[in-house]
């Protein structure tokens, strides 16, 4: 039985916590129960390893939205993932540039991990890509909010685990935007109106990190 996503990435992260290179590493001091807090701006390899799970995430999320925006209709949708798609563009400039200050060390250990089981984004997009013209948008609201609630337990896991500070302030708030855009869709997807019904205007902003 697969465990839940969240206990998973829970786990590999603290792995990381105890290890002094990744998933090759000498296990730490037994004396060391968490890694030593990173002065502010530092990565260490467990803040290495959520950003580069973090980017592979985020750059399926914009391969999600570049499909999402071509096949889908309906404009609060279209308008939700688009402001999705300009969060993350500069969010994953951010994580890529943190991963290059980090050193070949840390990213290296962090690029040993292998990420493919942390989302089913390959799935989402053959789902969205098949989808009948009149289906795209339900389709792609259900394919985005699984994907962003995986971002959020991810986050969630890293605001726990983490030892940077700015990582760990990106987590926070990678995970506050995730959870109220899988709100928004929730929102979206029960008005009935992707299913033809007549069209009724939101009030609600849309979420940004």
């Amino acid at each position: 039985m697969r465990r839940p996503l969240a206990v998973v990435l829970s786990a590999l992260l603290a792995a990381v916590a105890f290890a002094t290179a990744g998933c090759g590493g000498e296990p730490a001091s037994p004396v060391a129960s968490r890694p030593t807090p990173a002065v502010d701006g530092a990565t260490s390899g467990i803040d290495a390893l959520f950003l580069a799970m973090m980017v592979a995430h985020t750059e399926q999320t914009l391969e999600i939205a570049g499909v999402g925006l071509d096949r889908g209709a309906d404009p609060e949708v279209r308008t939700l993932v688009a402001a999705i798609r300009a969060t993350e563009t500069d969010e994953l400039a951010d994580m890529r540039a943190w991963l290059r200050e980090a050193g070949p060390s840390a990213a290296a250990a962090a690029a040993r991990h292998d990420h493919s089981g942390h989302s089913d984004a390959a799935a989402g997009l053959a789902r969205l890509r098949a989808a009948p013209a009149a289906d795209a948008d339900r389709v792609l609201l259900d394919v985005l909010t699984r994907h962003q609630r995986t971002a959020a337990a991810l986050a969630r896991a890293q605001v726990t685990a983490g030892t940077s500070d700015r990582v760990r302030d990106l987590a926070a708030r990678i995970d506050r935007s995730r959870t109220a855009e899988v709100a928004l869709m929730a929102k979206l997807g029960a008005k009935g109106r992707l299913a033809g019904a007549t069209p009724v205007r939101g009030s609600g902003g849309i979420p940004r990190a």
